[in-house]
């Protein structure tokens, strides 16, 4: 057993971590996939999650297939909308959330938006806002036409959150939503990416769309701003990369 204590400022953190891997199991179950693992949530409150505990070992060819196959069985299971029920957390953000019939409004609006209104510095601020303000809609009408269902996300899938054991992989710290799947695969490659079977076995599954290399810093974007919101400047660069690559696809669209 495992045993986490909630050393975030928000009360209900853990209970939406809790949610968060249920669902997570729930969708596995549902997409047939026996060989991606979720930690059982044993006990939960305001202050301790009890869950099972995870003997971590190196990944392994076979074992990042194994992630690869069982998350692109996962995000092939249509959901009804875009968004989530409850607000939750995305690390030690808070990550609204509401449903939506449109992936690329709720993207811009409650992803991108939400991170550039909790930016402290008041010219990177209005610079990030004006940058939504010119381009969001053009941006929203894209994503719309290039995300081909809502996918139960794990919301934050960079590598410190998938482990392996001997024989499998596991998911843990979800940040779960519906959206577009290629949501999660960018961040897999925020931080050095998964090792090329985890892509060759998802791809086998459910192919990546031809938009996946447009959409990876746009989505990524979000990651990063964040991740400034937190840890300050480090981060800055990947904003602007994301943001550029947004003005550099709404100046391809017709008007």
């Amino acid at each position: 057993m495992f045993t986490k204590h909630n050393t975030t400022r928000f009360a209900d953190a853990l209970i939406c971590e809790a949610e968060g891997l249920e669902s997570l199991r729930a969708a596995l179950e549902q997409a047939g996939v026996i060989g991606i693992r979720v930690p059982e949530v044993l006990r939960v409150n305001h202050d301790v999650l009890e869950m099972t505990g995870i003997q971590s070992k190196p990944a392994t060819d076979e074992t990042l297939s194994m992630l690869g196959e069982g998350l692109a069985l996962m995000h092939r299971l249509k959901q009804s909308q875009y968004g989530w029920s409850r607000d939750n957390y995305i690390g030690l953000s808070p990550q609204p959330n509401r449903w939506s019939d449109s992936w690329g409004e709720f993207f811009v609006s409650d992803r991108l938006a939400y991170q550039v209104s909790r930016i402290r510095n008041p010219e990177i601020r209005s610079e990030f806002a004006n940058n939504l303000e010119q381009f969001g809609k053009a941006l929203a009408r894209w994503l719309d036409g290039s995300c081909e269902h809502p996918s139960l996300l794990h919301g934050d899938l960079w590598s410190g959150n998938a482990l392996f054991d001997a024989s499998s992989p596991w998911l843990i710290d979800p940040a779960v939503y519906c959206g577009d799947r290629e949501a999660d695969l960018a961040m897999t490659e925020m931080f050095g990416g998964f090792g090329q079977p985890f892509y060759e076995a998802y791809d086998r599954m459910y192919a990546r769309t031809p938009e996946y290399s447009h959409k990876r810093d746009i989505y990524n974007l979000y990651h990063y701003l964040n991740h400034y919101n937190l840890f300050g400047g480090g981060y800055l660069g990947g904003c602007q990369r994301g943001f550029d690559a947004i003005r550099s696809l709404c100046s391809q669209m017709s008007p």
